[in-house]
């Protein structure tokens, strides 16, 4: 797919935009300055506009669609967009923000259906009611947000691609290791990043909510886990498991799990959690990289730039 995710160094820019986050800065000399990331179809790109001022901020939110004139350039390893001109959308021109949201390649419906087959595979009752239950609950919100706010699965219907990904990889896991348990396993992958439809805004210009920022999706999943429980009347050692399952994810304290994996099917689910992330950027990356070149610099894995082999 052509677009502003696409292009290479030197290239011009001339075209319509979304701007999906817009932050203030101030340099070293205590210059007003803003940083967007700018959007379209294939992906996104940062730019500096410098010289900002309380007028810009207010003329260039978040949301708001521009159109640009530029170049794209390597600073520091990482493609950047120079603005030469920058304008607010006019009305009446013919662009609106779904021409330029970026979403999973494949529909959500037929992300969604592939996940309810997993659901079948979940024989244990108190687990199936309870991860069928929060699945409902949050159906629209789960096939249409991201996974998060950049770095990995950052586009609209970016969760439900990142889950059923992981199904897919928690099942041939499960297939090589028969001592794990399916039901906790594919209920821990659904459940696991679902407290995101609460901590993030939508899937247009996504940011973190007030809840978002105070509790996190962990938090607010491992509540939810306990209130569905007890309004299924459930309860025993599946509502705790899965309660875990959520609380050590992300592995170490250090990166963001209140607990570590203390069963194996919670080790697991980091792993595939991890690799899933982790090969969603590098196949962004790799796809707008030239075979015998390297991608950019990519800061979410250790600031690497990556080699395109040229063999086949």
């Amino acid at each position: 797919m052509e677009g502003i995710a696409t292009l290479r160094v030197g290239e011009a820019v001339n075209q319509y935009l979304l701007i999906k986050q817009a932050t203030k800065g101030v340099t070293t000399m205590g210059k007003p300055f803003m940083t967007l990331i700018l959007q379209d179809k294939s992906g996104s790109i940062e730019s500096k506009l410098w010289d900002a001022g309380d007028e810009q901020v207010q003329m260039y939110p978040a949301g708001g669609i521009v159109h640009i004139s530029g170049e794209i350039q390597d600073y520091r390893g990482k493609l950047q967009l120079r603005i030469k001109q920058i304008r607010p959308v006019k009305e009446g021109e013919p662009i609106q923000v779904s021409d330029l949201v970026q979403s999973s390649d494949t529909p959500k419906e037929q992300l969604y259906e592939e996940l309810q087959s997993y659901l079948f595979d979940i024989h244990n009752p108190a687990i199936n009611r309870i991860t069928r239950q929060l699945v409902k609950k949050h159906e629209i919100a789960f096939m249409t947000y991201p996974a998060a706010t950049k770095n990995h699965h950052d586009y609209a219907s970016g969760l439900i691609d990142h889950v059923t990904s992981m199904l897919r990889l928690g099942k041939a896991i499960a297939d090589l290791y028969p001592t794990i348990n399916r039901d906790l396993l594919y209920a821990g992958i659904i459940l696991h990043d679902i407290g995101k439809v609460v901590e993030l805004s939508g899937p247009v210009s996504t940011v973190y909510t007030v809840k978002g920022n105070l509790l996190g999706h962990i938090t607010i999943m491992v509540s939810e886990i306990e209130v569905i429980a007890e309004e299924l009347g459930i309860e025993g050692e599946e509502v705790m498991l899965l309660q875990h399952m959520v609380l050590s994810h992300h592995g170490k304290e250090e990166w963001g799990s209140p607990k570590k994996p203390m069963i194996q099917e919670a080790e697991i689910l980091h792993y595939i959690d991890n690799i899933d992330a982790k090969m969603n950027m590098l196949k962004r990356a790799l796809s707008k990289t030239e075979a015998g070149e390297f991608t950019e610099r990519l800061f979410a894995l250790d600031n690497r730039a990556f080699y395109k082999p040229t063999i086949e």
